[in-house]
């Protein structure tokens, strides 16, 4: 490790030891996930070795104009949103090729830039509204006013669950190291479950429920569905709230109206028979009907003991896909390290988007996806340019464009099941996705999930260089770190780092960067308007990239193999992976 970075480290940990200021400051449980201050810089200057070798700087600037046009041409309506399987795939696939050989990268598969991804697709072309039956008689749920039902069984045959019995699950999570069961002494079978968003801690962010505000995995409505299914259930309803779910009703009708995909070789895995959502007003009427008061019984679940209990009524819902088998592809380039090529960094990003929807009235019902991840995307092109100009780096640099991250991160996913480096000689990874940079240049760089590993040591370091600071995210409790594709990274034990674009800015402060992120969530995630503006503000980006480019440097050019801090869920898979 060189002196320039421990120094650097020793600064930022004595730092750590100060009261954090009001504009970023990590959370009690931030600070609890992150190895005492005192130690690590003692740690630090223990290690070092009298070398004086600054962090890498890149050999040319990020070229802010060209990733405009990179940027603007993934995005384009002649893409038509990039989805999977369609033609704007096609043309997905030969523009980042084409972007990746004409830099000089070599191709990272083998002999080719592409790995194939198989894929089954499935599309709805029937779904029912949701029935119930009480002692007092019938209602519905409707789609999509209220509620939206689909299924992933791989099979066009009509999907039905008919007269299951409903019973509420709290927030349908088993953990048992926080101490929590919502299926204690449980039978679900055939029956039809319904469950909170999010997870305790969202309920009493205040109290010792889970990490507080901060969402964990348990709170994902991928783990909800996933847990319910190995529980037996036949169907599983989550009901949503726009808090606690950080997106809007809107955002769930226009992601459960495309779509879906499975992995091929994921074909025959247990899954439910349907799965779905409920908005808030249909669960009020839901439970209702049931006798019950929605709000009380929301408190009671966030409870430690809840116990869940069925509602009395049954419910009646179908659902029928067309089913295609098809492949998509992940787009790896490579730069092979000059010493230890098989040691490799990873710079990852997601192609895909959720391409179009004839039915929505007015325009061309494209999404475009220009900051949901053409930014990411054009990011890394211009990233793998700056690698190039320097020379090889001592390991080699992976940069990894996958498909299917909009359905369930089903790319990266793939390529963790057929890796071209080791887990064990994967030294780190770099996630660029939705770099809402829109705000100019600011004081910060925002990690997701602060506080997971020692990467942040090696950006803290190089953001210090330049007189910026590192802050966490702005809400904790959306679990943005379980819902991109360094996730399937870090579940293979992989040190994996999700940054974004910093929210302070320099001259107008950390509002008027808020405020651009709220109108994003609000208005443009994913929806069509997520297009690209002329009028942002770039001035920003080139320092977000090069900070990003001198962390990757560092990693490809050193012997440092960076761990998950103790205490993390992921740290005891890195030490079996590396020993020593």
């Amino acid at each position: 490790m060189t002196r320039f970075l421990l120094l650097c480290l020793f600064v930022l940990l004595l730092s750590a030891c100060q009261p954090a200021d009001p504009d970023g400051a990590a959370s009690s449980d931030t600070a609890a996930a992150t190895p005492d201050a005192a130690e690590r810089a003692a740690d630090a200057l223990a290690e070092a070795d009298g070398d004086d070798l600054d962090p890498p700087q890149p050999a040319v600037e990020f070229d802010t104009d060209r990733f405009m046009q990179e940027m603007s041409t993934l995005a384009s309506n002649d893409f038509e949103g990039r989805a999977p399987g369609s033609a704007g795939e096609e043309k997905t696939l030969d523009f980042l090729v084409k972007q990746f050989s004409e830099a000089g990268l070599m191709p990272g598969y083998g002999d080719s830039y592409l790995q194939p991804v198989g894929m089954v697709e499935l599309t709805n072309q029937a779904r029912s509204n949701l029935s119930f039956q009480t002692n007092q008689g019938a209602f519905e749920l409707t789609f999509p006013e209220q509620a939206i039902i689909g299924s992933t069984q791989v099979s066009d045959e009509t999907q039905v669950v008919n007269d299951a019995e409903v019973i509420f699950v709290g927030y349908g999570i088993v953990a048992p190291e926080f101490g929590w069961n919502d299926y204690a002494g449980l039978d679900v079978e055939g029956k039809t479950v319904v469950m909170l968003v999010n997870d305790p801690g969202f309920a009493k962010p205040d109290g010792d429920l889970f990490n507080g505000r901060r969402m964990t995995f348990y709170g994902r409505w991928t783990y909800k569905f996933e847990e319910a299914a190995r529980q037996g259930a036949a169907a599983a309803i989550i009901v949503h709230e726009t808090e606690p779910a950080s997106y809007p009703w809107e955002v769930v009708i226009n992601s459960w109206s495309g779509a879906e995909f499975k992995l091929s070789n994921e074909i025959g895995t247990p899954g439910l028979t349907l799965e779905g959502w409920v908005n808030l007003e249909g669960a009020t009427t839901l439970f209702q009907q049931a006798g019950m008061d929605y709000q009380q019984m929301k408190a009671a679940a966030a409870e430690p003991g809840f116990e869940a209990r069925s509602m009395g009524i049954s419910m009646s819902a179908q659902a029928r896909n067309s089913m295609r088998e098809g492949l998509s592809y992940n787009v790896l380039a490579r730069i092979p390290g000059s010493e230890r090529p098989d040691e490799g960094v990873i710079y990852v990003a997601h192609w895909d988007h959720l391409g179009r929807n004839l039915a929505i009235p007015g325009g061309a019902g494209i999404y475009n996806g220009a900051i949901d991840n053409a930014s990411g995307t054009a990011g890394m092109i211009e990233m793998a340019r700056m690698h190039m100009a320097a020379g090889p780096p001592e390991r080699s640099v992976l940069f990894l464009a996958v498909t299917l991250e909009e359905y369930g991160l089903l790319g990266s996913r793939h390529y963790v099941n057929d890796p071209v480096f080791d887990p064990a000689m994967t030294a780190g990874v770099i996630n660029l996705d939705a770099f809402n940079f829109m705000a100019g240049p600011t004081e910060d760089m925002v990690i997701i999930g602060y506080g997971n590993s020692e990467l942040e040591d090696i950006l803290k370091a190089t953001l210090a260089d330049s007189g910026r600071r590192a802050t966490p995210e702005s809400r904790p409790e959306a679990g943005l770190f379980y819902r991109s594709d360094h996730f399937n990274f870090a579940r293979a034990g992989i040190p994996a780092m999700f940054p974004k674009s910093g929210v302070t800015h320099v001259e107008l402060g950390r509002e008027h960067g808020l405020a651009i992120e709220r109108e994003y969530y609000d208005n443009r995630y994913h929806k069509p308007a997520d297009e690209v503006n002329p009028d942002w503000d770039l001035s920003g980006i080139g320092g977000d990239m090069t900070v990003l480019y001198r962390v990757g440097r560092y990693l490809a050019e050193n012997e440092a193999w960076p761990n998950w801090y103790e205490g993390n869920e992921f740290r005891a898979l890195r030490d079996e992976q590396r020993p020593n």
